[in-house]
């Protein structure tokens, strides 16, 4: 009886390992911190797959870009969207437009993917964060990041486009930089 406690005990060690590993393994330079009325939520940044957009992100969230600027399109069972200043989804940074780095990454549960217009290569400073998987927006949208800890406050953020009361990003920030 005690041997299969101990075998559980291990498959559970096991099991639970890999998904704590996840969050305490964080390069510091490439994880963001993203503060919400509810809490914070800990983005791991994908150089591998976007680094343009990963160092874009990382320069405007240093100036501060994003803190207060409120999440203007968020439909459920999709998405949560943010990174236009003026709030009206049509805003942006003073940066050029980015090419994109389409990659073979998937749009699922809390991956992060940076917003366009029309033109592939029109990404500036507006980003997305997946609520459910969206598999259409494969290869067409550039992927840049993902949720590795506080998706519970990004499933909290107010529907709506735009939301009647939108919620806001208290403050954005380079894990390195933290205080």
């Amino acid at each position: 009886m005690s041997r299969i406690f101990t075998v559980l005990a291990m498959l559970a060690a096991l099991l639970v390992a890999p998904m704590s590993a996840s969050a305490e393994n964080l390069d510091p330079e490439n994880t963001i911190y993203l503060d919400l009325k509810d809490g914070r939520v800990t983005i791991k940044l994908r150089p591998d797959l976007a680094p343009n957009h990963v160092e874009r992100i990382k320069k405007l969230t240093r100036q501060g870009f994003y803190d207060g600027i409120i999440f203007h399109r968020v439909i459920d069972n999709f998405m949560a969207q943010t990174g236009d200043p003026t709030g009206t989804g049509m805003g942006g940074s003073d940066e050029p437009y980015l090419k994109a780095e389409f990659s073979n990454a998937s749009f699922k549960r809390g991956v992060l993917g940076m917003a366009r217009a029309g033109d592939p290569n029109s990404a500036n400073s507006q980003f997305f964060i997946m609520f459910a998987d969206g598999g259409w927006l494969n290869g067409q949208y550039t992927v840049w990041g993902e949720v590795v800890d506080g998706m519970e406050h990004i499933d909290a953020i107010t529907r709506g486009e735009p939301p009647a009361n939108p919620d806001k990003i208290i403050k954005m920030q380079v894990a390195a930089d933290a205080s």
